[in-house]
């Protein structure tokens, strides 16, 4: 089978499920695990955002968006070239990838019948669905069955963990310039991690805030999920807005890539994650989270 992956989480589906050799072809942002991008096609490329400040990749966003130009380019050609069987794509996020309308487009236009599978999930059990419809689409649903069911067995371990504890108030910075609330399944996360979200709504959009408003909420814990980048990129983020948060709050980075904001297997790793630095349930990874303020030191 020949499968092209056209956004970060579902190659991660794909090689979770085993199906990396038949990964032909992904996109620019395909990193893990550990880099897709060697050895197949990268047909899907994007806006040059290096060396800006967030409030500069804000701005180039708007103005592109504003301006109808695309964010995410498909190289046709290359597309074509493929003869991909099964496109795994989106339309959850503009944002964030190509969206499906753009693939089914240019498969009509080369006259191509692959399935096309679009990954759109708003919620954590949207999520564990995703890997399910995959499975389905490429012939190994006991596979994902298995895998969905790991995960909801990890997820039930950290239930029992945190139950009966004091539930920390959480606010998530999915952005910090302008400051957006994470959204979708990422407050189900902290939930399920014995936390809870504030300002936050599950299965909504993220959206824009004000410093004001997450003083307002009070939150015990802030995370920066910095939507793009790993936990060092996060890190740098939450220093830069140190001062605009709530003194008296713990502040935490978190590789947003790698355990939020993309809806794959890794989020069960987030909510691990959270867990531990919520609770002290398990060790915190330093090269997933770090501490970037500790109120009681």
């Amino acid at each position: 089978m020949r499968i092209v992956s056209l956004l970060p989480s579902a190659t991660e589906i794909a090689f979770a499920l085993g199906l990396a050799d038949d990964v032909v072809g992904v996109t620019f942002e395909c990193d893990f695990p550990p880099d897709p991008r060697v050895g197949r096609s990268v047909v899907v490329g994007g806006l040059d955002t290096h060396g800006l400040t967030p409030a500069g990749i804000d701005a180039l966003v708007r103005e592109q968006v504003a301006a109808g130009v695309d964010l995410y380019t498909l190289d046709v050609d290359r597309f074509r070239s493929l003869a991909p069987e099964v496109v795994l794509t989106q339309d959850l996020c503009r944002v964030c990838a190509l969206p499906s309308g753009t693939v089914d487009d240019a498969l009509e236009r080369l006259g191509c019948e692959a399935t096309v599978v679009s990954l759109d999930p708003h919620r954590l059990d949207e999520v564990l669905a995703s890997i399910e419809a995959v499975g389905a689409a490429t012939g190994t649903a006991d596979r994902a069955g298995e895998l969905v069911g790991s995960l909801r067995e990890r997820l039930a371990a950290v239930a029992a963990q945190v139950r009966g504890r004091r539930r920390p108030r959480v606010f998530v910075l999915e952005w910090p310039d302008p400051p957006f609330v994470a959204g979708h399944w990422v407050p189900e996360l902290v939930e399920a991690a014995g936390g809870t979200a504030v300002l936050a709504r599950a299965g909504e959009r993220s959206v824009p805030t004000t410093w004001e408003a997450i003083a307002e909420v009070d939150p015990d814990v802030v995370v920066v999920s910095s939507c793009g980048f790993d936990v060092a990129g996060a890190a740098g983020h939450a220093a830069d807005v140190l001062d605009r948060l709530p003194a008296r709050c713990d502040v935490w980075a978190i590789d947003a890539n790698g355990l939020m904001v993309r809806p794959g297997p890794r989020v069960v790793d987030g909510v691990e994650t959270l867990a531990a630095l919520l609770h002290g349930v398990g060790e915190v990874d330093p090269l997933r989270a770090r501490a970037v303020r500790r109120t009681e030191d």
